[in-house]
């Protein structure tokens, strides 16, 4: 009884973390919902603050963000046309995530460069 026990408390924590990695996974999706909280609203400028992204990747992880209610894209209608790009309130809920995952890093960054 005891063993089954472990293996749903196991699969009912595997099943939400899969869920989250399911949106948040992949090299680009946290390092645009960085820049974007860091103020970078348009599309130039959140590729200039991401080394290595192309526009097609931004362009991508943008639309799927919006998707999942993490960021919102508005269209201002002027000459030139600008889009700007901004967090959605539910991106907060995020915030503790990555400061976790900013913190792990750089101890774990300490951890394998000790001597």
């Amino acid at each position: 009884m005891a063993h089954n026990n472990m293996y749903f408390d196991c699969l009912n924590t595997i099943k939400p973390v899969r869920d989250t990695l399911d949106v948040i996974n992949g090299k680009w999706k946290l390092p645009i919902i960085i820049s974007i909280g860091f103020g970078n609203s348009r599309f130039t400028d959140i590729q200039k603050s991401i080394s290595g992204i192309t526009p097609k990747v931004i362009a991508k992880e943008l639309k799927e963000l919006e998707q999942h209610k993490l960021i919102s894209r508005t269209v201002i209608d002027d000459y030139p046309i600008r889009i700007i790009y901004g967090l959605e309130p539910y991106a907060d809920t995020l915030m503790p995530i990555i400061y976790a995952l900013k913190d792990w890093g750089i101890n774990h960054r300490k951890k394998v460069t000790e001597r």
